[in-house]
């Protein structure tokens, strides 16, 4: 009997859980989705590019709010037993509170689980992949970013500016200048121009003009009656390069253990090895990205047990309303604490090492904690 009243508690907690965590982040994602427009308007990428990106962000933002949704599941839950007078039943069949702490203790390793797979592998694969569809894609939607009578500067290397558009898509009086070589640029006037579509790519025709190219200080002027600017070469200044948190967690262990042994006797601090983030200049990142991954999870624990406080009173206390709102306010201030452990990480190994340790201390604390409350109840 026992084990089906645990499996009915554990059912309803992962069911309330689920819904929360997929209504929360479904709701923000939606709402960066619109953010998430930009690369369309502003930076000419095209429709399956800004889907691909918007759909595989979603596990991020899953896995920010996931403690959220641990936390408030747990407490709602828990407070639902309690004013149905259902933890009631826990207590007649012989289950102490010290047992049901321990039950929910071991319950919570299944959402660190998960926490640690979403976090370690199914993240850092997303934000790569999504990453991906922006460094491989070319301007599909060029024209859309073009303006008249405004500099254009958002194509890496490139400055555009035209006078007017008429209806036929034909550009008046065309500026461009590019500058993405080193020790050199180019100047190009036009009178006119358009865009068309040659095999598959979308070439710039320029109509009376004149180019200035610089190389090292050597100027070359040509004028032309007709030109093509190819525009398949040229990419936006989003950001393309692969971040720190977007290594696989096995890429990063292995970097960890390269620099730990390297880091005393490398002279070049930005010295790449396997991968170009795994250098001593960017270690702290390295630190902090593993401490996301491996670290932070375990602190689901502590919400849980945070949630726990609960059955320390019962809902006929004339206190209990107050002693509800205590939790809430103590459970969101650790959630923002957990957020915020991230920015303790720093250079020194021994201090990450206490730091990622704290969970165990505050483990302890809070276990204590319940023996002690609960030995003086009794």
């Amino acid at each position: 009997m026992k084990k089906i009243v645990f499996r009915k508690l554990a059912t309803d907690c992962i069911k309330f859980f689920l819904l929360t965590s997929f209504t929360i982040s479904t709701i923000i994602w939606v709402l960066q989705a619109v953010n998430f427009l930009d690369f369309i308007v502003e930076d000419g990428h095209g429709f399956l590019v800004y889907f691909n990106y918007t759909v595989l962000s979603f596990p991020k933002i899953l896995s920010r709010t996931y403690p959220f949704a641990i936390f408030l599941s747990i407490t709602y839950i828990l407070l639902k037993y309690e004013n149905n007078n259902e933890l009631i039943i826990f207590w007649n069949f012989g289950i102490n509170k010290i047992k049901f702490i321990n039950f929910f203790i071991k319950f919570s390793f299944v959402f660190v689980l998960i926490n640690l797979v979403l976090n370690s592998i199914i993240l850092p694969t997303s934000q790569d992949k999504a990453r991906s569809f922006i460094r491989t894609s070319d301007l599909d939607f060029f024209e859309s970013i073009l303006k008249p009578k405004k500099f254009i500067d958002i194509i890496q290397g490139l400055t555009i500016y035209f006078d007017t558009k008429d209806k036929n898509g034909e550009l008046k009086k065309l500026f461009l200048k590019n500058n993405s070589g080193i020790n050199s640029f180019q100047v190009t006037y036009a009178q006119t121009g358009r865009i068309e579509l040659r095999d598959n790519r979308k070439v710039l025709v320029l109509y009376n003009g004149k180019s200035i190219k610089s190389n090292d200080g050597q100027i070359s002027v040509l004028n032309f009656e007709k030109t093509d600017y190819n525009i398949a070469a040229l990419n936006s200044k989003t950001t393309t390069t692969q971040k720190t948190q977007e290594n696989s967690t096995k890429e990063l262990l292995e970097c960890f253990f390269i620099l730990q042994e390297i880091k005393t006797k490398e002279k070049n601090i930005n010295n790449s090895y396997e991968f170009n983030n795994c250098r001593i200049s960017n270690l702290e990142n390295i630190y902090e990205s593993l401490y996301g991954r491996i670290v932070k999870p375990f602190y689901n624990t502590l919400l849980i047990m945070i949630a726990l406080l609960i059955i320390l009173k019962s809902k006929d206390d004339h206190t209990f309303t107050s002693y509800k709102l205590k939790i809430y306010i103590f459970g969101f201030l650790f959630i923002i604490f957990l957020e915020m452990s991230s920015k303790f990480i720093g250079i020194n190994l021994l201090y990450n090492f206490f730091i990622s340790i704290l969970p165990i201390f505050l483990f302890s604390f809070l276990y204590v904690y319940f023996i002690t409350k609960l030995k003086f109840k009794n």
